[in-house]
């Protein structure tokens, strides 16, 4: 499989990640959008929310207890972070494997446009 997360998960490609356990991985975005910029993502190889199905849903809920830990560590619960998935390439998806962006440390606009 050519995908980049998968590599990243693989360790094919160096990244800096910020937590890691059996079933999820985050880490620093390659190009950050935002003061803190970070993604999480399945392990378990997800194209996006399109191809979820029943026996993932737990897995996803996974990933926002994750998400909800990573944004209290880095001190962003207070002043509030963006968490965006996006949905095939017309949306801005550009890496076919369930991610969600987590954005924090500057103000937001909506919509993002």
């Amino acid at each position: 499989m050519d995908c980049v997360f998968c590599k990243i998960i693989n360790k094919d490609i160096p990244s800096d990640i910020i937590y890691e356990d059996e079933d999820v991985i985050a880490f620093n975005d390659l190009d950050p959008q935002a003061p803190i910029h970070f993604l999480v993502i399945p392990k378990k190889h997800i194209q996006s929310i399109a191809e979820l199905d029943g026996s993932d849903y737990d897995l996803v809920g996974k990933i926002f207890k994750v998400i909800k830990k990573l944004a209290e560590d880095k001190g962003l619960s207070e002043e509030g972070y963006r968490v965006v998935s996006n949905v095939g390439e017309k949306a801005g998806q550009s890496v076919p494997h369930l991610h969600f962006h987590v954005l924090g440390g500057r103000g937001f606009k909506w919509p993002p446009g």
